[in-house]
């Protein structure tokens, strides 16, 4: 499946800039090998040493958080949208 990969600012540097990329996968974490692939180091920003998906970093396929869905096992369909979405924390 082809989908489209929304990224955010701080990995702009390893897609050369490009705030959306397409990449192909039946699973969240099937497009992160792609993404991978496309873009070395992409995954180690993703993922942690294991290969789960990491905390501080949110993932949302058409706009729904994939922790209520199934996780890096997230289906996917040919013209999804994955956004990729730092947590941000802090503030009074």
């Amino acid at each position: 499946m082809r989908v489209k990969v929304r990224i955010p600012t701080p990995l702009l540097s390893l897609t050369g800039g490009k705030k959306e990329v397409i990449a192909e996968g039946a699973t969240l974490k099937e497009v992160i090998e792609d993404l991978e692939r496309q873009f070395p180091g992409m995954k180690e920003r993703l993922c942690d040493e294991e290969g789960n998906l990491r905390r501080f970093i949110n993932f949302f396929v058409n706009d729904e958080d994939v922790r209520f869905l199934e996780g890096e096992n997230t289906p996917l369909k040919e013209g999804d949208i994955v956004s990729i979405v730092p947590a941000i924390a802090g503030g009074s």
